[in-house]
């Protein structure tokens, strides 16, 4: 059995794994393959906790071993997810999350504001010493993963599947925190940047993309989800290319429109049932390269406990402090298709009772 640094290692490697790639992890001047290291994984955890007895004797070490896994890489998904639009930082428990932003684009005039997730209003900055000051205050997200006692009595448990579960259960509420940040600032933007129709309008779309393009050095990037980027197509269809037909019948949308590039949002589903999305899909952002107007704060270590059902099934919970905020500027616009904000369910024609 490996010892807990190796174990460690191996559990990120895991993790960081590119699941098609032909080889996913070397060690030692061999070659990985994503299904020869995660088999490995498996079985190292099931030494360690593969049964009841060595889970009640060993629980902690895996708990630890989920801290550390997860402590390191949820930040660097976040950070990887959001590489154009979000600066990620980790800060040590209680320490305050402060962020910095120097205003180096002299066209940026208006007022910038601070919107905190999940609150209404505004939030000040500080201003020290020529740079913006901002605290991003922090609360516990967590993702939990459920292990039934048969599957422990059998043997059945894929603890290297428990460890993603829960890491992408941390991430989506992330991505749900990272949204209500950017919408909750939408009405602190000015009036000219703000277009709410029920449908894709090209003109007032266009009318946007000017705005934000007068602040940059070059052209502004529109961040979208799938859904809204399907929509964002210039009209008169049979003018287009080969090519461009070929990349919509692709990708199922424009990665570059009318020479802006098109970024899509990770988004997700709220839970099982399948009845609404993790992130409203019927907003658009342009946002010129002036700076990046999220701000991802995770504090101190992840914290591991487990809790034993009235089934004696057992549910591993994994909880993280993370803050998310929206620094908003008169060069950010958005477009929202009112059409996009449905129910997956209410809203599907096909649904029977």
């Amino acid at each position: 059995m490996l010892d807990f640094v190796n174990l460690v290692a191996l559990a990120k490697a895991a993790i960081s794994a590119d699941k098609t790639a032909p080889v996913a992890y070397s060690y030692e001047g061999k070659n990985f393959s994503y299904d020869q290291v995660n088999d490995t994984l498996c079985a190292e955890l099931n030494e360690l906790v593969g049964s009841p007895a060595l889970y009640r004797e060993n629980k902690n070490v895996f708990f630890k071993l989920v801290e550390e896994t997860i402590g390191e890489k949820v930040p660097a998904k976040a950070a990887a997810l959001y590489e154009d639009l979000a600066e990620v930082k980790t800060f040590g428990q209680g320490e305050k999350p402060v962020f910095k932003r120097k205003n180096a684009n002299s066209r940026i005039r208006a007022k910038q504001f601070i919107t905190k997730v999940g609150l209404e209003g505004v939030y000040e900055v500080f201003k020290l010493g020529g740079l913006e000051t901002f605290e991003v205050p922090t609360t516990a997200v967590g993702g939990a993963a459920q292990i039934g006692l048969e599957e422990l009595l059998d043997g059945r448990v894929d603890f290297a599947e428990l460890i993603e579960i829960v890491m992408e259960g941390i991430e989506d509420r992330i991505q749900e925190e990272t949204a209500k940040a950017m919408v909750a600032g939408i009405s602190q933007l000015p009036a000219a940047n703000r277009v709410s129709a029920n449908d894709f309008v090209e003109e007032e779309f266009d009318r946007l993309l000017t705005i934000a393009d007068a602040y940059g050095n070059g052209k502004a990037t529109i961040y979208c989800d799938f859904m809204f980027a399907a929509t964002l197509m210039p009209k008169n269809i049979e003018r287009y290319s080969d090519s461009m037909k070929n990349t919509l019948w692709d990708k199922g949308y424009f990665n570059i429109y009318k020479g802006h590039n098109v970024v899509i949002l990770p988004n997700g589903l709220k839970d099982a049932n399948n009845n609404e999305l993790a992130i409203d899909p019927s907003h658009a952002w342009i946002i010129p390269g002036t700076g990046k107007p999220i701000r991802i704060a995770f504090e101190g270590g992840t914290l591991t406990d487990d809790r034993k059902n009235d089934d004696w099934s057992t549910e591993i919970q994994v909880y993280k402090k993370v803050g998310v905020a929206a620094m908003f500027t008169s060069d950010i616009c958005v477009y929202q298709n009112k059409s996009l904000s449905v129910d997956l369910t209410n809203n599907n024609p096909y649904n029977i009772d």
